[in-house]
């Protein structure tokens, strides 16, 4: 039996940097209701804040649900309050290497866009994430961007030279994260274990980037079940169809 399902949350819960809407959001707090969750993604916290805390109904069995932005890097459990377990945070040298090698490698592909919106290389403590086209981006243009993943594999292949000593993932559908080595979703479904006891056997990972080279992929390698979705509906019918596992009848009629 399934005692925890860990979501990730951009192309899975909710369009990129945008809030999951009021059925997701009605779907998560059901399922809370019959297992514990977690959401592990590359955004840093606010963006937890922003994109799903702030939206979930009043009620919701916050206890049931874990938080790990970055990737599994830091680690957040609801107590009288939302309280951090660990972050994996770099030193200031690591992130100097790791943001010059960013510059250097988006060069080299030849993929440096003229226009971005906002900063296109976040130092998120325990992540540095580089978005091509700036981290405000519209998600129109974001979509456009590299659907094919053709641009990013370039900039990561440069990368993986420059940088061996850590590991670079692609996020998102215009980022790439670069975090110490081993410290990945695989290395979050971990903490998952360690911290709730719970078996990586006994865990589903629901995620839109479970291929090689994809931030997802990590946690299907960890030995968990894993689910690839295409977008946020497609999630939302198969967290219907946990629940309608799980729930003992208390949501016979559906959503």
């Amino acid at each position: 039996m399934k005692k925890l399902i860990v979501f990730d949350l951009d192309g899975t819960l909710a369009e990129s940097k945008a809030a999951i809407d009021k059925e997701m959001a009605e779907r998560l707090a059901a399922l809370l209701t019959v297992a514990k969750v977690a959401v592990m993604s590359g955004g840093d916290w606010p963006q937890f804040e922003k994109q799903v805390l702030g939206h979930l109904p009043k009620g919701a069995k916050l206890r049931n649900l874990s938080i790990l932005p970055t990737c599994g890097t830091k680690y957040y459990q609801y107590k009288r309050g939302w309280k951090q377990l660990y972050a994996e945070n770099f030193t200031d040298d690591q992130k100097h290497k790791i943001i010059d090698s960013i510059n250097k490698s988006v060069d080299a592909s030849g993929y440096r866009v003229k226009k971005t919106w906002g900063e296109a290389i976040e130092d998120r403590g325990s992540q540095i994430t580089y978005s091509a086209l700036g981290q405000s981006a519209p998600l129109d243009e974001k979509k456009k961007y590299d659907p094919d993943f053709k641009k990013r594999k370039k900039i990561k292949a440069h990368l993986d030279k420059l940088i061996p000593e850590f590991d670079v993932n692609l996020g998102g559908s215009t980022s790439i994260d670069v975090t110490k080595k081993g410290i990945d979703k695989e290395y979050g479904m971990h903490k998952l274990h360690q911290v709730l006891d719970i078996k990586i056997s006994e865990m589903i990972f629901i995620g839109d980037a479970i291929f090689p080279g994809g931030n997802d992929y990590p946690a299907k390698q960890s030995g968990a079940y894993a689910v690839c979705v295409k977008d946020s509906n497609e999630a939302k019918r198969v967290i219907e169809g946990i629940i309608g596992c799980l729930d003992k009848g208390k949501f016979k009629d559906g959503f």
